[in-house]
């Protein structure tokens, strides 16, 4: 069986848009894996769903007192992969293999203003010609969506994770990045996380990546 496998989906997403469709959840638990996957606060089907930044500040607190006990693997997509290594740094006994797709070096280079100009887009406040952050706000206006929530996940105070906080995590590491992801290149977080393999998706973008074949198979591979 090994050990259960946490999903954390991006920023938008949920278990039932980023997940379920693919049938990951069901190829997983074809190789004898138990799946933990889990909408984070702010999203889908959530339980808080507060328009106040500061109820976020401490989420990745939270989603490890949440999680089994006992060793567990991971695949986090964008915002869900930043939180899945920032989880395991904090506790990296709690963590055996980690996936995380949809990052690299924009987790070394993201600024507050880009947070905000997201939020913003979220909130439907993005500047007229701002197409990356009307971009987020499409996907915030679908149904069933709290742009207000999604807005006050995105300006929450982000736990910290640069080159001291991933030095701390002692898990085997899959870094999976399209080619056309604008997260990259990925050589900044292999380099930090030491031992990582990168598994790249050519011609994929950010948003195709959770979707796409190359990806899928890099979470069976790893954690099978």
């Amino acid at each position: 069986m090994g050990n259960p496998v946490v999903l954390l989906h991006g920023f938008t997403g949920s278990v039932s848009s980023t997940w379920k469709p693919t049938g990951i959840l069901e190829l997983l638990a074809d190789f004898g894996k138990e799946t933990v996957p889990i909408d984070m606060s702010g999203h889908g089907e959530a339980e808080l769903k507060s328009h106040d930044p500061a109820d976020y500040d401490d989420l990745e607190a939270k989603l490890l007192a949440s999680l089994p006990d006992g060793p567990i693997d991971g695949v986090g997509f964008s915002a869900g992969a930043r939180v899945l290594l920032s989880m395991a740094s904090m506790e990296p006994e709690r963590f055996g293999k980690l996936v995380v797709a949809g990052v690299g070096n924009n987790l070394f280079e993201r600024s507050p203003d880009e947070g905000e100009r997201i939020a913003a887009g979220v909130a439907g406040e993005a500047a007229e010609n701002d197409t990356f952050a009307q971009t987020f706000g499409r996907y915030a206006s679908e149904p069933g969506q709290d742009a207000g929530a999604l807005a006050a996940f995105m300006r929450r105070k982000h736990a910290p994770l640069g080159p001291s906080e991933l030095a701390k995590i002692t898990s085997p590491v899959a870094v999976v990045l399209g080619t056309e992801d604008f997260a990259g290149p990925a050589a900044p977080l292999i380099d930090a996380l030491g031992t990582a393999q990168l598994f790249s998706l050519r011609g994929v973008d950010h948003f195709a990546t959770p979707k796409d074949f190359g990806f899928i198979d890099a979470v069976l591979n790893w954690l099978g």
